[in-house]
C-alpha cells in the first residue's frame, strides 16, 4: 500500500533534535554531527531509502545508543516525540506492508535501526506494520542477489495500484491457489515485489485467509442465488469496497482473482454448491 509522505520534515527535525540537546550532555556530540547527519538524511531521501545506495554510517557506530534512546525513550512534547506520536496516529486499518486487515500496532524502520541508527526517527524511515510482518523482516535489507528486499511504502509510486494477483485452480470447491506478482509489471518492480512477498512470507501468511474467504464466498454466493441477485455484478460490488484504502488488500486481491475467472465465476453461478456450517 502507497502511503503519503509524512507531513513532518526530516530535515528540520535533525535541526530541531540538536537544537533541544544544547543544554544536556550530549550537546557536543549532536552539535558535532549536525551537517553530517543532515547530509545522511538528504542522503536516504534521494536515494529513496533504497539500501542499495544508502550505507551505514560507521563513524557513529559506537555511539549507536545516542540515536537509538532518541526513539526508545522520547520525551513528552519533544520534537521528535511529536513525530512519533503523529505517526503511531495513523488511523489505518490494514497492514501497509502485506495488506492483512487489522489497525497496525507497530513502526516499523524501513532501514533498521540496529544498523541503520541515524535515521531510528527519520520520518521517512518510519511507517505503521503489524507484528507479522515486523517478525517476518527484522533487519533485513538485501543480499548480493538483491540488494533490496522491500518495498518502500512512500517512494515506490506504483504500489498504488494492484500488483499482487492470485490464481484460483479448481476443483472449486476445495480450490488451491498462487500468490504472484502481476506480470504485467517491469521487471525490476517485478524482482522487488517478489522478494517483498517471500521475505514477509505473505504467500504462506495468506493460506488460513484464503481458505476462510473461500468458505464465506460460498456461503454468501448461495444466499445471492436463493435471493435472485446477479452473482458477479454483486461480487463486483464486493471488489469496489475492498479496494479502499488499497488494491492490494488481501479481501480486493481475492475478489479480484475470482471476477477474473471465467471458470470459477461460471462454477459459481451454475454449479452445485457444497454445503457448508
Amino acid at each position: 500500500m502507497r502511503l503519503p509522505v509524512p507531513n513532518s520534515c526530516s530535515l528540520q527535525l535533525v535541526d530541531d533534535v540538536v537544537a533541544e540537546r544544547q543544554n544536556g550532555v550530549n550537546a557536543a556530540f549532536f552539535t558535532s554531527i549536525r551537517a553530517d547527519w543532515r547530509a545522511k538524511v538528504q542522503e536516504y531521501i534521494g536515494a529513496g531509502g533504497s539500501p542499495q545506495f544508502v550505507q551505514p554510517w560507521p563513524d557513529v557506530a559506537h555511539r549507536k545508543n545516542k540515536f537509538l534512546n532518541l526513539y526508545l525513550s522520547p520525551k513528552k512534547a519533544s520534537a521528535h516525540g511529536l513525530v512519533l506520536d503523529q505517526l503511531r496516529d495513523h488511523g489505518l486499518n490494514l497492514c501497509p506492508a502485506c495488506g492483512e486487515a487489522g489497525a497496525p500496532n507497530t513502526l516499523d524502520h524501513y532501514l533498521p535501526k540496529g544498523i541503520y541508527p541515524h535515521f531510528c526517527i527519520t520520518p521517512h524511515n518510519l511507517f505503521p506494520m503489524c507484528d507479522a510482518c515486523q517478525g517476518k523482516k527484522l533487519e533485513k535489507t538485501g543480499d548480493a542477489a538483491n540488494p533490496r528486499f522491500f518495498i518502500h511504502p512512500y517512494f515506490d509510486v506504483f504500489v498504488a495500484e494492484q500488483v499482487i494477483k492470485l490464481l484460483i485452480d479448481p476443483p472449486f470447491d476445495t480450490p488451491t491457489f498462487n500468490l504472484i506478482p502481476d506480470p504485467e509489471l517491469p521487471a525490476e518492480q517485478l524482482a522487488l515485489v517478489e522478494s517483498h512477498v517471500r521475505e514477509l512470507a505473505i504467500d504462506q501468511r495468506y493460506g488460513h485467509f484464503f481458505r476462510e474467504q473461500h468458505r464465506r464466498l460460498i456461503r454468501l454466493v448461495q444466499i445471492m442465488r436463493n435471493s435472485g441477485l446477479n452473482v458477479a455484478d454483486t461480487l463486483e460490488m464486493f471488489r469496489v469496497n475492498s479496494e479502499d484504502p488499497s488494491a492490494n488488500s488481501w479481501e480486493h486481491v481475492f475478489y479480484a482473482a475470482v471476477l477474473s475467472n471465467a471458470a470459477m465465476l461460471n462454477y459459481l453461478e451454475t454449479e452445485p454448491l457444497p454445503t457448508l456450517p
